[in-house]
């Protein structure tokens, strides 16, 4: 990876000169290098640009603006503007009024916030989500419950049972939103010890063989799919949770996740032989509304899950759960400090960028619940318990009003708090998220500097009541806007800020306009003034696998790519902008890969392993990866396009990749050690593919593919390139360049210039030196064009030194690579 190619290349003095029928041979011994200027000249010579045409913008803006003969005094340009009937006062308190309004809203109001959340509590009670059965389901230790069975806490042998009863009857999880953090307290040891301080040792020695309930519950949740509670707290010394699964961060650690110093964790014994464990802390917003559900919560350095996510770890005995933050994905303004999503198993949650996810709650739903005294009092037989809990994902949790576990939802005052995790598993399963997409505030703010800028142009044209009608139109459209976004795909748009912000424009300037029509209403008939309008722009991977040593053999396509030079690149850059970088360039490499069915094997420094056909099947995988290759080269042109205009980001240049493409066998599965193991590819075909890369640069081409993917390319831009001996490797293969598509293929001018170059290689082959430096030279224009100069330079080197010497009569025409 990263070895110094040249990149591009002029021709210097390749007149040609014909005379009778004698051809005078291009100089391409004098084929060199173009070097680029240095990233500090280029940021110099970027930067005086940018001051003279400052300079020069400043000049023609104070002549414009100059004073003219006007009875107001106002200045040239609101006259220059065109817009005569406009008054600058009122307009400008407008525009004032909408960047205050921007301004507050970019910092926040709470009373503005809460009546946007207002909002999408209304549209949750008029369209709930629908009750659909997603294998989710809630044991409630409610009033008629505790009335029943006696009152809290019910003794641990009780819930061992309850527990026993509910693994039987095939739960594939049982989470308890309990936190059993204190032993039972008719645990037979307790009592013994008050018995023993009374002074009767005999009765004490007794209770001391009795079996301790904490072990019998125990023992239960060890042999069952149990998953505990904890809380987390602010208060009291500070104590960490005992997490059973890993959490793994795609990105920086995201710091914008809640935090907290302490923890109130299950009895140790228990904990020990569950399953998971997971946080239950739910906090409401500042009206104590629960409308998000956290997925994450971090205690120091290390982020712990939440219930619900450990559930859906421990139903699908993933191994860890991954969080990506926002530096992994470039949303949220790319920070690294909050999270994007959170993938558990097969299923990937769209968060704030807290680790929330929205919660669209349904109505109360009687299906969902099962009392817990049914369970405990045969009032359910062994059938009705399976059809009830078989494969379901089990929360236990109290709903009881004395337990004081009620929280208020948009859709209900009053509902138990583990309401909460099982509506939350619900959407996951069901893939029914609602999402604040991280464009909306942008969007939100767009909607209302527009809305207001229009409004405080227009009202002194049209008058206030005319005004107020176009500004009641433009809310009803925002607010349905709105509501469509969140009916149709289940986004929330805050239609608040931008009606505010048309209502207090209005109102600012409605007020302006009256009194300065009360004062000047004579001169204000006779001269109106003009604005500048300001500008605006906006813009807006996967099953873990069987854990087994081994693979499959698959016939595949392998695609290696690496940036040519990227050792000097790295020479030359600090070590966090080199990693930016990468970021910057590999994220849209990957998004293509992606998009067109690859699996991304693994990234060696600046370099990118995927392969095609694994593990899902693609019967397209030869045409899929082409194209994606083709995308990758067209990407990065843009790429280099766009960065080198730009200062934020590290960009070292004009940056160029080598992509080796390569069909056949492969073995491909889960490899490595017992250890460790990684789903991966080996075999001819891949070393075949990093050899094709690498000889990218010796034939100075973006793509080269073998013979079998060429085979299965007929309608792609292809042409053949040398048969090659690579390093390693005694078989010759037949190297080809990846031109282009279809398109290409089918043009006129191309389809001539790979007749000749074809007629080329097969005088090269039979040692017609003659007529192959002939073709060279007649294609040297086409050549040029289609970016391939330095491959028949180093032709026509070739047939240069084989003219003085002859190769001897075992020469087969193949090029024997002497690197990798």
């Amino acid at each position: 990876m990263g070895h110094d190619v040249q990149e591009s290349w002029t021709n210097q003095g390749h007149a040609i000169c014909r005379c009778g029928s004698d051809v005078e041979e291009p100089h391409y011994s004098d084929v060199q290098p173009v070097h680029r200027i240095t990233e500090r000249q280029d940021r110099r010579i970027t930067m005086e640009r940018r001051m003279s045409l400052l300079d020069r913008l400043s000049v023609r803006f104070r002549q414009w603006a100059a004073p003219v003969d006007d009875p107001a005094g106002r200045p040239a340009f609101f006259q220059r503007l065109g817009l005569a009937k406009l008054r600058p006062t009122p307009a400008m308190l407008g525009i004032a009024t909408v960047l205050v309004m921007l301004g507050l809203q970019v910092f926040g109001l709470p009373i503005v916030d809460r009546i946007g959340l207002a909002t999408f509590d209304a549209y949750q009670r008029a369209a709930p989500r629908p009750y659909e059965d997603a294998a989710v389901r809630i044991v409630d230790i409610d009033d008629e419950s505790i009335r029943r069975l006696g009152q809290w806490p019910w003794p641990r042998e009780t819930l061992a049972e309850l527990t026993d009863r509910l693994a039987q009857a095939g739960a594939a999880v049982i989470a308890y939103d309990i936190v059993f953090s204190e032993p039972d307290r008719t645990s037979p040891s307790r009592l013994a010890a008050r018995v023993r301080a009374q002074g009767d040792e005999e009765a004490a020695v007794i209770l001391d063989r009795l079996p301790e309930p904490d072990g019998t519950f125990a023992e239960a949740v060890g042999y069952s799919p149990v998953v505990l509670g904890y809380f987390l707290t602010h208060e009291g010394q500070e104590r960490a949770p005992q997490p059973l699964a890993g959490l793994a961060v795609g990105g920086s650690t995201p710091t914008a996740v809640a935090t907290f110093s302490n923890a109130i964790s299950p009895l140790p014994g228990l904990v020990a032989t569950a399953a998971g464990s997971g946080f239950v802390s739910t906090v409401g917003d500042a009206d104590g509304i629960v409308r998000r559900a956290p997925l994450i919560a971090r205690q120091g350095d290390e982020l712990l899950p939440s219930l619900s996510l450990e559930a859906l770890r421990v139903a699908q005995q993933a191994g860890s759960i991954m969080v990506r933050s926002d530096d992994a994905s470039g949303e949220h303004g790319g920070t690294g400090t909050q999270v994007v999503a959170v993938r558990v198993g097969n299923f990937e949650i769209p968060t704030n960028g807290e680790g929330e996810m929205w919660l669209r709650f349904t109505e109360p739903a009687p299906q969902r619940t099962v009392p817990a005294w049914r369970l405990m009092q045969d009032d359910m037989s062994p059938t009705e318990l399976q059809a009830a809990f078989a494969g379901q994902i089990v929360f236990v949790g109290t709903g009881a009003i004395g337990l004081r576990d009620l929280v208020a939802t948009p859709i209900e005052e009053r509902t138990p708090g583990v309401t909460i995790h099982a509506q939350a598993t619900e959407q996951v399963i069901l893939g029914q998220f609602l999402v604040r997409p991280d464009w909306a505030p942008g969007l939100e703010r767009v909607l209302m500097l527009v809305g207001g800028l229009a409004l405080a142009f227009t009202m002194p044209l049209i008058g206030a009541r005319w005004s107020a009608v176009a500004g009641l139109v433009a809310v009803g459209a925002m607010v349905g806007g709105s509501w469509w976004a969140f009916q149709s795909s289940s986004f929330l748009i805050d239609p608040t800020w931008p009606s505010l912000g048309l209502a207090a424009t209005w109102g600012v300037v409605t007020i302006a306009t009256y009194f300065r029509e009360e004062r000047r209403r004579a001169f204000i008939h006779g001269a109106f003034d003009r604005y500048l309008s300001p500008e605006m722009v906006q813009r807006i991977v996967k099953d873990p696998g069987h854990l087994e040593l081994g693979g499959e053999e698959r016939d595949m396509t392998v695609l290696f790519c690496d940036i040519r030079g990227f050792s000097r690149i790295s020479e030359g850059m600090p070590p966090q902008d080199i990693i930016r970088f990468l970021i910057s360039f590999l994220t849209p490499m990957c998004d293509i890969l992606l998009e067109r069915k690859a699996t991304i094997d693994k990234f060696i420094g600046d370099a990118i392993l995927a392969f095609w056909n694994a593990p899902l099947d693609d019967p397209e995988h030869p045409t899929n990866a082409a194209r994606g290759a083709l995308d990758m080269i067209a990407a990065l042109e843009a790429l280099n396009r766009d960065m080198l205009a730009q200062t934020e980001q590290p960009w070292p240049g004009e940056v160029r990749i080598g992509i080796g493409l390569n069909s056949g066998r492969c073995c491909v599965g889960n490899m490595g050690s017992a250890q460790r193991l990684s789903y991966s590819l080996i075999g001819d075909t891949v070393n075949l593919a990093s050899r094709f890369e690498g000889l990218t640069k010796y034939y100075g081409v973006s793509i080269a593919i073998g013979s079998e993917l060429q085979r299965q390319l007929p309608g792609f831009a292809t042409l053949e390139l040398d048969r090659v001996r690579v390093v390693g490797r005694d078989a010759p293969e037949t190297l080809y360049a990846l031109m282009g598509d279809e398109t290409l293929a089918a043009d006129p001018d191309f389809v001539t210039f790979a007749q000749g170059h074809l007629e080329l290689i097969e005088a090269y082959r039979s040692r017609n030196w003659r007529r192959a430096r002939l073709k060279i030279r007649q294609l040297a224009q086409p050549a040029a064009q289609y970016g391939l100069t330095p491959l028949h330079g180093l032709m026509a080197q070739r047939i240069t030194a084989y003219a003085k010497q002859d190769p001897g009569p075992d020469w087969d025409g193949v090029f024997q690579a002497t690197e990798k």
